[in-house]
C-alpha cells in the first residue's frame, strides 16, 4: 500500500521547485493532491503534468496566500473536489534581499505577509476542516536561515523563524484533536531560487556543507512525506533541518 493512499494533499508554491517536488511525490505515494500558486496557469499546468505521470487526481489553482479569502477559497475547493483535506504543506514563499540600511519597508512587508501571514492564514483556513475531523497534518517549509540567521536577508530570516514559533503555537494548539503540526528548515537547495548564483559563490558554499554538495528539492520532499505519513504519528511542534548538517 502506497504511504499516502486515500489522503487529500494542498501545497501552495507548488507550481515549481520544491513545492512542485513534494507534490509530485505526494501523488505518486497515492495522494489526490491541489497545487497552488500565484499563477493559475501555471498551477494547471503542473497539476496536469503530475497527473500524468502519476494517474493521481490534481488539481491546480490560483492563490495568493497573503489575502485571507483566497485561502478560504483554495481550502474550500481543494475539500470540494476531493471530499476533505489531510495535509496541508505551507511552502509559499519570496525573497526581496537586501541590507538592513537599504531594505525599504514596503520589501519587509511583503515578505512578511506571504511567508509568515500566507502559512497562517492557510493554517487557519485549513485547520477549521482538520480540527472537526480530529486528524490532519500541516507541514511549514521554514529555512536553514531562519535559524541561523543571514546577512541580507533580515526579513527573509525574521519570516522563516516566526514560521517556526507558528509552527509550535499550532502544534500546541491542535494536538488535543490529533492535528500535527511540524515544520521543515532546509539548507541551500537546487532550485531556481540558488540557480543564479556564481560557480565561485557555489563552490564556497559547499564547502561549508559537511555533506559538500547542495541538496535535491526531492530531498526536501521525502522529509515532507515522513511528515505526512504513519511514521511520524507522534512527531508535532519540531523542525526536521534538511541541510546536509550546514547548521546542528
Amino acid at each position: 500500500m502506497k504511504a499516502l493512499e486515500g489522503k487529500t494533499a494542498l501545497v501552495t508554491g507548488a507550481a515549481r521547485g520544491i513545492g512542485f517536488e513534494i507534490a509530485m511525490l505526494f501523488a505518486a505515494e497515492g495522494a489526490a493532491v491541489a497545487l497552488a500558486d500565484l499563477s493559475a496557469e501555471e498551477s494547471k499546468a503542473s497539476a496536469a503534468e503530475i497527473a500524468a505521470k502519476t494517474g493521481a487526481r490534481t488539481l491546480g489553482l490560483g492563490l495568493d496566500v497573503s489575502r485571507e479569502p483566497d485561502c478560504g477559497k483554495a481550502v474550500g475547493e481543494t475539500a470540494g473536489l476531493f471530499g476533505k483535506l489531510d495535509i496541508l504543506v505551507n511552502n509559499a514563499g519570496i525573497t526581496k534581499d537586501n541590507l538592513v540600511l537599504r531594505m525599504k519597508e514596503a520589501d519587509f512587508d511583503a515578505v512578511m505577509a506571504v511567508n509568515l501571514k500566507g502559512s497562517f492564514l492557510m493554517a487557519k483556513a485549513a485547520a477549521k476542516l482538520m480540527l472537526k475531523a480530529r486528524a490532519g497534518r500541516i507541514i511549514n517549509i521554514s529555512s536553514i536561515v531562519g535559524q541561523a540567521g543571514q546577512a541580507g536577508q533580515a526579513n527573509y530570516s525574521a519570516s522563516k523563524a516566526g514560521l517556526i514559533g507558528l509552527t509550535k503555537s499550532l502544534a500546541r494548539e491542535f494536538a488535543p484533536r490529533q492535528v500535527l503540526v511540524n515544520a521543515i528548515a532546509p539548507g541551500f537547495i537546487r532550485t531556481r531560487m540558488t540557480g543564479g548564483l556564481k560557480d565561485e559563490a557555489r563552490e564556497k558554499i559547499c564547502g561549508l556543507i559537511p555533506l559538500g554538495r547542495m541538496g535535491e528539492p526531492g530531498e526536501v520532499a521525502e522529509a515532507a512525506l515522513f511528515l505526512a505519513g504513519g511514521g511520524s504519528a507522534y512527531i508535532t511542534g519540531q523542525v526536521l533541518a534538511v541541510n546536509g548538517g550546514l547548521y546542528m
